[in-house]
């Protein structure tokens, strides 16, 4: 089992695409962040099921928003952080330790600058990528190349979605969004599913349900395995994904929260 790709896909909640897809032009207009603030923290456990193991910790994971704006290029932007690593017995056969830092601009919640720093068993990988959102272009440590206006790196992917209108959804509905990862640009997609209730150890919540896509093959066996469960207000924070593997599951449940911008809708 690849833990990092769980840690990756569970607690930073990214849908990584099925293949490498053209991308669409956009442009970066104002964005009203009706869903998170400065100070906003998200703590998470993954867990990997299974008859012969049962229950057993995988990982923790986090994602926390600077307590005040940073500056890059000029621009006030929210500083965030995202964290992900193994734990107990899967530390020892797979350790991973990874860090993920990005800067999003505070009126366009677009990315200026994303920073990674894994570890994973002995795989290493460190990268720093500056975006020009103005030209559409972008520097790495290992690229220069073009891109679509309005591109993200995975951390800002996620933030920025947040804060996609979902008022009028219908299931079946998609919701796209374009980011850079390991110097390949994709699209990445979100399929609505419906509304429901869900309950975990932190309580009870009003809920949207989707099926992020991902890469089908060696774990996963089709393009929709996972269920991503976010919160039905304001905030839009996920509250529970789970996923099918060839041997087992895998749950990721977000355990603590605070800093919040809204009200939550939590039910104790």
């Amino acid at each position: 089992m690849n833990l990092r790709f769980f840690i990756l896909l569970g607690v930073f909640l990214i849908p990584v695409p099925q293949s490498l897809t053209p991308l669409r032009a956009q442009t970066i207009e104002p964005v009203s962040n009706a869903s998170f603030t400065y100070g906003e923290k998200l703590t998470f456990t993954v867990y990997y099921d299974s008859f012969v193991t049962g229950k057993v910790t995988a990982g923790t994971g986090s994602l926390e928003v600077s307590r005040e704006s940073e500056d890059v290029s000029g621009r006030k932007s929210y500083h965030i952080v995202g964290e992900g690593k193994s734990k107990g017995a899967f530390s020892l056969f797979f350790k991973v330790n990874d860090r993920f830092e990005s800067w999003v601009d505070e009126e366009y919640l677009v990315p200026w600058r994303f920073k990674r720093d894994t570890h994973e068993g002995g795989y290493e990988y460190k990268d720093e990528v500056k975006f020009n959102q103005l030209t559409g272009s972008y520097s790495s440590t290992r690229a220069n190349r073009k891109m679509p206006v309005g591109t993200h790196d995975i951390i800002s992917a996620y933030f920025f979605a947040r804060n996609f209108d979902f008022s009028g959804m219908k299931p079946g509905d998609i919701y796209p969004v374009n980011f850079i990862l390991d110097d390949s640009l994709y699209l990445s997609v979100i399929r609505f599913i419906g509304r429901e209730v869900v309950t975990t150890e932190l309580g009870t919540f009003n809920c949207l349900h989707f099926k992020p896509m991902v890469v089908t093959g060696a774990v996963f066996s089709q393009p929709y395995p996972m269920d991503l469960w976010i919160s039905d207000d304001k905030n839009h924070i996920p509250i529970l994904a789970k996923s099918a593997v060839i041997v087992g599951s895998v749950k990721m449940e977000l355990v603590k929260y605070k800093g919040l911008k809204n009200p939550g809708n939590g039910k104790n």
